[in-house]
């Protein structure tokens, strides 16, 4: 591989991961919220949650646009997001936030209540039980959604085209960039990235497994 397609990794790999740390505080409190007792609106949140898995990136990546301003009025801060590395960092956390959430919900529906109310009963302020008692009980699920979420900012592709472009040392992700050098004909840059693509992703999803089936199993 050349520099520049270690460049298009390590740009991917880099922005992938902090996206899942920028999802996490909102991801975790999203999950917490749906998976504790009914409260009016949590089936219109938990639809608007799920949207970006089942609307096309693209279409995803399109309303990012216009709400950034560049087509729906010329918003003030465009110019600091769109086709910038900020943009492929909010579209890779649009599209992961919802494995998030979803792996951290099941996670924390199988905590059982009633040891937080011991914890309560003994004196634990909320928040104290919330990290010292829910989420070590959930951590192998919280781990395997973060890990899950961040497999799925490495392959995000439609989403990101359109709110951060296709810009070469910019914004350019291993999937812009395959599809880049397939294009214009350079398969063999194409098939360098491809082979980092499933490398990658093999290790993510795997972790992600591992985690889980430790949680299964325990």
């Amino acid at each position: 591989m050349s520099a520049a397609e270690w460049q298009i990794v390590w740009f991917t790999v880099w922005v992938a991961a902090l996206s899942t740390l920028t999802i996490l505080p909102i991801g975790l409190a999203l999950a917490f919220a749906l998976a504790r007792g009914n409260w009016p609106g949590k089936s219109i949140v938990e639809t608007f949650i799920t949207l970006p898995l089942v609307m096309p990136p693209v279409a995803t990546g399109l309303i990012l646009l216009t709400v950034l301003g560049k087509h729906g009025g010329g918003g003030w801060f465009d110019f600091r997001i769109v086709f910038t590395w900020r943009a492929v960092l909010l579209a890779l956390s649009v599209m992961s936030l919802p494995l998030l959430v979803r792996s951290a919900r099941t996670a924390f529906e199988e905590v059982n209540p009633r040891l937080e109310q011991i914890a309560r009963t003994l004196g634990a302020g909320g928040w104290r039980v919330f990290f010292t008692i829910t989420v070590p009980l959930a951590g192998r699920g919280i781990i395997g959604g973060m890990l899950l979420a961040f497999a799925r900012a490495l392959g995000e592709f439609g989403a990101t085209i359109m709110v951060a472009g296709n810009i070469p040392g910019k914004t350019q992700t291993i999937s812009l960039g395959i599809f880049e050098n397939v294009t214009i004909g350079q398969n063999a840059q194409a098939y360098h990235l491809l082979a980092a693509s499933v490398v990658l992703a093999f290790i993510a999803v795997w972790s992600s497994e591992f985690f889980l089936r430790r949680k299964k199993t325990a």
